[in-house]
């Protein structure tokens, strides 16, 4: 029974957890709806430290300077593009956790595809060969001579 409400109450703790943001106080905008965009921004930007990471997730210090970067380029009337076109001019592509279509981001868009167009080919390709591969030759008749000296093999395996 114990165990029945302790599993209820890990189970209910877990369901009413919200993520956990790094943003610390000091860094929220007096206006709500700025700090709403520098959230959602923050959201799609990494952290060039732990890289897997948004920059509103991240506690690094480095993130902590690009959130408060971001609410800068915010209060100085930016819009969103602007500010995530900035962030990538100064740091890069990599800056972004989501890349954008481009050219040289390509084969990055494009390899998922390919590899699963290859896939396909290579086992389509190999079905029809087995089906085709499957389908037994036409056997000749023996000729008379193959005949003979098959029968002497037999009997020799017979006498043996």
């Amino acid at each position: 029974m114990v165990w029945n409400v302790r599993f209820v109450l890990v189970v209910l703790a877990l369901l009413g957890a919200t993520p956990v943001h790094a943003v610390q106080v000091d860094e929220v905008l007096p206006d709500p709806r700025l700090e709403a965009r520098a959230r959602a921004i923050s959201q799609d930007l990494r952290c060039m430290v732990c890289q897997n990471q948004s920059i509103d997730d991240s506690e690094a210090p480095l993130a902590r300077d690009l959130r408060l970067l971001v609410r800068e380029r915010l209060k100085a009337g930016d819009d969103d593009t602007q500010v995530v076109d900035y962030m990538v001019a100064r740091y890069g592509e990599f800056v972004l956790l989501k890349p954008r279509m481009s050219w040289h981001t390509a084969i990055l868009w494009g390899a998922p595809s390919a590899i699963l167009i290859i896939g396909l080919l290579a086992i389509g390709f190999s079905v029809l060969r087995r089906s085709a591969g499957s389908a037994l030759p036409e056997v000749a008749a023996l000729t008379e001579k193959e005949r003979l000296k098959l029968h002497a093999i037999e009997s020799q395996l017979d006498g043996t």
